[in-house]
C-alpha cells in the first residue's frame, strides 16, 4: 500500500484523513498464477492495483476464441471498467500469468474518495486522460502499423513479459495468428 499512497503523494498533497481512508478500503493480496480476479459474466466491483506480477484482461467471442485487450504489470490499474460503471455483468476476464500481489479496492467505495477528499480529482483525472490517450494509441496503432511494428512496439513496451504470457496471449494482444508472430521472431532472431 506504501507504494501506492507514495506514488499519489509524487504527483500531489495526500491529508491524513485521505491517506487513512486509502488504508481503511484496500486489501493486500497474492494469487496464484493462473489466477482469474475477474471471470466473464460475473458481477464486478472491485479495481485492482498491481504491486508486483503480470495479468492480462482478456474475452472469450461467440466462436471461443480468446482477445487480450490488456497486459497488466507493476503500478498499473486493472478490472473492467465497463462493467463497473455502466452497471453490467463483465465482458472481461482478469487472468493473473504469474503469482501478482496487488491492492484490491472495491470500485465504489475507491469512487467515494471524490467526494471525501475533492483533492483527489486532480489524481484521478490524469489517470484517466493517461489511459484514454493509451487506448486509442493502441487502436491507432492496430489500424495504422504493420504487424511487425506492433509486435516492436509491444517489446519496448512491456520488455520482460514473453517469459510470462503464452504465445497465443500475445498473438490475441497484437492481432495477428499465432504462425504470424513465430514469422515475425523468426525474422527478429535473423537480423
Amino acid at each position: 500500500m506504501e507504494a501506492l499512497i507514495n506514488k499519489i503523494k509524487d504527483s500531489q498533497d495526500l491529508s491524513q484523513a485521505a491517506e487513512a481512508y486509502l488504508y481503511s478500503i484496500a486489501k493486500k493480496k497474492t494469487f496464484a498464477k493462473g489466477a482469474l480476479l475477474i471471470q466473464q459474466g460475473q458481477r464486478v466491483n472491485k479495481v485492482f492495483y498491481i504491486l508486483n506480477g503480470c495479468l492480462r484482461s482478456y474475452c472469450i467471442d461467440k466462436m471461443g476464441k480468446e482477445h487480450t485487450l490488456q497486459f497488466g504489470i507493476k503500478n498499473w490499474w486493472i478490472s473492467d471498467y465497463i462493467a463497473i460503471y455502466n452497471n453490467e455483468y463483465a465482458n472481461l476476464a482478469i487472468e493473473c500469468l504469474k503469482e501478482s500481489t496487488v491492492i484490491e479496492f472495491n470500485a465504489k467505495k475507491l469512487n467515494n474518495i471524490f467526494s471525501l477528499f475533492p483533492e483527489f480529482e486532480p489524481f484521478q483525472r490524469q489517470l484517466l486522460e493517461r489511459h484514454v490517450a493509451s487506448l486509442h494509441k493502441r487502436i491507432l496503432n492496430q489500424l495504422q502499423l504493420t504487424a511487425s511494428e506492433r509486435y516492436a512496439l509491444f517489446l519496448e513496451q512491456y520488455p520482460d513479459i514473453e517469459q510470462f504470457t503464452r504465445n497465443y496471449h500475445i498473438a490475441s494482444y497484437l492481432g495477428i495468428t499465432q504462425e504470424s508472430l513465430s514469422r515475425l521472431r523468426s525474422e527478429i532472431a535473423k537480423k
